[in-house]
């Protein structure tokens, strides 16, 4: 049993690396060949549930004018109306801002389960407290720390020019009565949410504390040897 879960954790992560790396092509296959939302796009209407209560969604253009489409959303029983003017900006945002994010967190991701697979191969092989596993799980929590901090200024910078966009393009009526969404404040320079605070952060933290402890144990362990 001892000598199976070593193995079972390096195939897992060697799937998962894979995965992510599949991935981290595809979304740069996204970014490369720069899709657009036609002119005459059309969606729906799509009948659903939101909360319990019935809702649409459809994307259609402007029947009058052949202006972009527009993407019109209902929701309990039509007391909730929603028109996106414009929709294909929201798309240019996403490919500008939000593709960004996603392959920062594949590659992450990427990085993260190949450094796993190798820790784990080296704990099959009974090699745990070596200077090579040591520094694999050094490079695991500072890859943790940074992705935190970076993810947070993405995201944020992300959410804000969306929530921009939407707000100057976005028509929302409540029982008839229009609703003005508030302008959207820029992030400050680590986000909206402080990445110090972040479970990623604070995991990144504690498995650099774990590889010093191993990093005391292994010279140790030298010392010991080195005087017999």
């Amino acid at each position: 049993m001892n000598r199976l879960l070593p193995k079972l954790f390096r195939v897992t992560f060697t799937v998962f690396t894979a995965l992510a790396a599949l991935a981290t092509v595809c979304i740069l296959a996204a970014i490369l060949i720069d899709p657009e939302l036609p002119a005459d796009a059309r969606f729906g209407p799509r009948n659903g549930k939101f909360l319990g209560q019935p809702a649409s969604i459809v994307l259609q253009p402007d029947a009058d004018d052949h202006a972009e489409p527009t993407l019109d959303v209902r929701a309990f029983s039509g007391n909730v109306a929603v028109a996106v003017n414009q929709p294909a900006g929201a798309v240019e945002l996403f490919k500008a801002y939000g593709l960004p994010v996603l392959l920062i967190y594949a590659l992450f991701c990427t990085a993260l389960f190949e450094l796993l697979r190798r820790l784990f191969r080296n704990v099959g092989r009974g090699e745990s407290f070596t200077a090579q596993s040591v520094r694999l799980v050094q490079i695991v929590g500072g890859s943790l720390i940074v992705y935190s901090l970076v993810s947070a200024i993405g995201e944020s910078w992300f959410a804000y020019a969306m929530y921009g966009y939407l707000a100057e393009h976005t028509q929302i009526a409540i029982s008839g009565t229009p609703v003005l969404l508030p302008s959207a404040e820029p992030p400050p320079w680590f986000g909206y949410e402080s990445p110090f605070g972040s479970a990623e952060f604070f995991a990144g933290l504690l498995v650099l504390a774990l590889a010093e402890v191993f990093r005391q144990g292994l010279a140790l362990q030298r010392d010991n040897d080195l005087t017999v």
